[in-house]
């Protein structure tokens, strides 16, 4: 087991020679470096003079220079910061294009035991579509905060619950946390809204989006007036795989098993392209047609987003007056990313790491900060109850709607999709795959196969495909 996961690590990039030379020191990091973080720290360790903070832009960076005390100064490049205790956090940026950040990242964890104090990894970030990736307890490469002194069930108690799921190992042991929830909505023009349905009020345009049966009789009235209400069955691809009842891979298990919720946004998305309530010329997501469909001259209703994609995505997009958009319930409640802080096993800095932890994602004075100053929803229940009802946090963008309003009911009711070492892979490439047969490129049978073909090249243990029909 500890060999395959090991080759999950490095699966992203690696090649297979690395692979198989790096098999033999596949115990972990923490029986290389004979005593973990949390032995240190319970041992009274002095700490390292470098904290070695892995990531992938430097989002997580402008959080801890907003709120984390300790911050004296940061250099003008971006890439160190200075502690107020001398101590110098060094930023390891690499991009998430191409797996280039996993790839680095799973180098150093597999050189951890090896590494000299102020080389090692001490704090990294994960995705949630990769997180389980290193909160598997088999990888053992995350920290549980309990070794760190972090007791989630206090210390944590009011960040929503499942991104504590989210954050912890196949055991329920935390080993993460994150300062983000990024529940989603539906973000729609107040004009077209106008045209079709004689008014942009976010509560009457709720009901029009409430379910998805109501939708797609919506959709139709759209279509009517010359409109889409999505730009691509992408957009609508979180939404389906939230609801999965299984893994994509069931732990200790080499069979992806396709769940029935993805088989239907593949039937759904194929009905809706035909219909004309997808734009058939934008191909997917994060390419120039689909940030073009954003646009003042685009006929595009409506786009599924967090606060991030509001603030990353649709504003800088838009070229029309401020105040065009509006946000209402979507059709069903979902998550949308989220960016894991975890201690990495060995670190020689665990008390450092578990200051910042705390000070990033359990200090609700500090996560209501960033919520005012980065527009992110952020971990705390009562800090984001407390937004919803709090006009200063209405937003210009908007049109001085106040989204945590919608946010915050959305977030209490999410339940997060079990979760795989195999998410970001199969996520990435059913997508891929029937991408092509929307478009028209290949029929049905042979989208399966070019995802049967591509799963078991990305990830060469899976050994069988289960689809359900």
């Amino acid at each position: 087991m500890k060999k395959r996961v090991v080759s999950l690590l490095m699966a992203t990039a690696i090649s297979a020679s690395l692979l198989a030379a790096c098999g033999g020191s596949s115990a972990g990091s923490s029986a290389a470096t004979g005593e973990t973080g949390g032995d240190a720290a319970a041992a009274g360790g002095t700490e390292g003079a470098v904290i070695n903070i892995y990531s992938w832009n430097d989002e997580f960076r402008t959080r801890l220079e907003a709120v984390y005390p300790e911050v004296e100064s940061t250099s003008d490049d971006g890439t160190v910061t200075k502690l107020k205790d001398g101590t110098e956090i060094h930023w390891v940026i690499n991009p998430n294009q191409d797996g280039v950040y996993q790839q680095k990242l799973d180098e150093a964890l597999l050189n951890q035991g090896t590494a000299a104090d102020d080389d090692k990894v001490d704090i990294f970030l994960s995705e949630t579509d990769y997180v389980f990736k290193y909160t598997d307890a088999d990888a053992d490469v995350a920290m549980p905060l309990t070794d760190l002194g972090i007791d989630p069930d206090t210390d944590l108690a009011d960040q929503y619950p499942f991104t504590r799921t989210t954050a912890s190992d196949q055991n329920g042991v935390q080993r993460g946390s994150t300062w983000q929830c990024c529940p989603g909505l539906l973000v729609y023009r107040r004009d077209i809204a106008k045209d079709v349905f004689g008014t942009d009020d976010p509560a009457a345009v709720g009901e029009k989006v409430k379910d998805w049966d109501t939708l797609k009789a919506t959709a139709a009235e759209l279509k009517a007036k010359g409109y889409y209400t999505f730009a691509s069955y992408a957009d609508t691809f979180r939404l389906y795989g939230n609801s999965i009842s299984e893994p994509w891979v069931t732990a200790g298990e080499t069979t992806v098993k396709v769940d029935p919720q993805i088989m239907n946004w593949i039937k759904d998305s194929k009905e809706w392209l035909d219909a004309g309530y997808f734009d058939k010329t934008v191909k997917g997501q994060w390419n120039d047609d689909w940030n073009k469909s954003m646009s003042s001259s685009s006929k595009v209703f409506a786009f599924l987003l967090p606060a991030w994609g509001i603030d990353f995505t649709l504003t800088p997009n838009w070229d029309g007056e401020t105040g065009a958009w509006g946000v209402t319930n979507p059709p069903q409640e979902y998550n949308w990313g989220g960016s894991y802080i975890h201690a990495a096993t060995g670190t020689d800095n665990p008390q450092h790491v578990k200051d910042i932890i705390l000070a990033l994602t359990s200090n609700k004075d500090n996560l209501i900060k960033i919520s005012r100053d980065y527009q992110d929803f952020t971990n705390t229940v009562s800090g984001m109850q407390e937004a919803a009802t709090d006009a200063s946090f209405a937003s210009e963008f908007l049109g001085g709607q106040n989204a945590y309003e919608y946010f915050a009911p959305v977030a209490e009711n999410i339940k997060i999709a079990p979760l795989s070492s195999y998410d970001q892979g199969c996520v990435e490439l059913i997508q891929n795959a029937f991408s092509d047969y929307f478009q028209g490129n290949v029929d049905y049978d042979r989208a399966k196969a070019n995802f049967e073909t591509a799963i078991k090249e990305r990830y060469p243990d899976i050994t069988e495909i289960q689809w359900a029909e």
